[in-house]
C-alpha cells in the first residue's frame, strides 16, 4: 500500500487515561439468568493492538457495543480518547463518535452503494463538504489498494476487497479508536493473512488504538501486543500476548488453547507475538 496522509482529530490534553479505558462495566439483558458483563476492566493505549478473545457467549460482542455505545451499560465507566462517554447526551454522543471507527463481522455494506459512496457515508453524515469528501474517499482507496474498483458494488467484491471497503469506511473520519468484532472469521488463509497485515499497517503508521473482538488465537497470537480472556461476562486473564498463551492462568484459557493444534507462541525482534505449530521452522 502506498504511503497516506491521515487528517487527523485535534489533539487532545494530555490524560492519565489510556485511549480506551473501561472499569466496572456491567450489562444485564432482561430475562436473561446471569449477566452479560459483570464488572468488566479495560485498559488499551495509543498505537496498540488489544484482543478480546473467548467462548462463544463470553461477552465480547456485548463489550464491544457498550464500548461503542450501541448498547448501554448497567453500569461502570467508558473513556475514550479521554472524553468519559458514560455520562455524554445522545447529541454530543454522535459527536463524539468521529473518533471511533467500527468493523461489524457481517460488514453492512450498503449494497445500493458503490464502493466510494460506502467510505464517504461517515463523511457524508459528519457533515464534511463534498470536496474534502472525494479527496479522504480517493485517499483511502489508494492506500487500501482498491481504487480501481470505486464504481463497483459490494456485491462484486471478493471477501478481502470487503474488508477493505469496511475497514477504509471506518477510518474515514479519522478516528483514535478502531473497533473490529471478528475481522478474519470466515476467510480463507490467504485473505486472513491480508488482513491481519492491514491492521499491523494501520497500526504502526496511523498510531491509533485498535480492540479486536476475536475467538481466533491463531491470529491475536500473531496480531495482538495484549489480551482480554473473557468468560461468562467476567475477566478472567489480561495481560501481553506472549505471557497471557504461553503460560495461561486460566482454564478458560488452556481451553481455549487445545482448541488449536498444538502450538506455542514466541517473541520476534520486534516483541510481536507469532504463533506457530510446533516442530515447524
Amino acid at each position: 500500500m502506498e504511503e497516506l496522509s491521515i487528517p487527523r482529530n485535534n489533539p487532545i490534553s494530555p490524560s492519565a487515561y489510556p485511549t480506551i479505558y473501561v472499569r466496572g462495566l456491567t450489562k444485564r439483558f432482561p430475562g436473561a439468568p446471569v449477566a452479560a458483563l459483570n464488572g468488566v476492566d479495560l485498559e488499551v493505549a495509543s498505537g496498540t493492538i488489544h484482543g478480546v478473545l473467548g467462548l462463544s457467549g463470553a461477552g465480547k460482542s456485548t463489550l464491544l457495543r457498550c464500548i461503542a455505545r450501541l448498547e448501554k451499560p448497567d453500569a461502570g465507566e467508558i473513556r475514550i480518547a479521554g472524553s468519559d462517554w458514560t455520562s455524554l447526551s445522545d447529541a454530543d454522543l454522535r459527536h463524539e463518535r468521529s473518533k471511533m471507527g467500527i468493523v461489524f463481522q457481517q460488514l453492512h455494506l450498503l449494497s445500493s452503494r458503490t464502493v466510494a459512496a460506502n467510505v464517504a457515508l461517515p463523511l457524508e453524515l459528519h457533515g464534511t463538504p463534498r470536496a474534502a469528501i472525494d479527496l479522504r474517499v480517493a485517499e483511502l482507496l489508494a492506500w487500501f489498494g482498491i481504487a480501481d474498483k470505486a464504481a463497483q458494488f459490494p456485491a462484486q467484491l471478493s471477501g478481502g476487497q470487503r474488508q477493505r471497503v469496511a475497514l477504509a469506511r471506518a477510518l474515514a473520519t479519522g478516528p483514535r479508536v478502531l473497533l473490529a468484532d471478528e475481522p478474519t472469521s470466515a476467510l480463507d488463509a490467504e485473505t486472513r493473512a491480508s488482513v491481519l497485515s492491514t491492521l499491523n499497517g494501520i497500526r504502526d503508521r496511523l498510531g491509533i488504538c485498535i480492540l479486536i473482538i476475536t475467538h481466533d488465537v491463531r491470529s491475536t497470537a500473531s496480531l495482538c501486543d495484549s489480551v482480554t480472556i473473557l468468560d461468562a461476562g467476567r475477566v478472567v486473564e489480561s495481560g501481553p500476548a506472549s505471557e497471557v498463551l504461553n503460560r495461561p492462568s486460566s482454564e478458560v484459557t488452556r481451553r481455549m488453547l487445545s482448541f488449536t493444534q498444538s502450538a506455542y507462541v514466541e517473541q520476534d525482534s520486534a516483541h510481536r507475538p507469532h504463533f506457530e505449530e510446533i516442530g515447524q521452522p
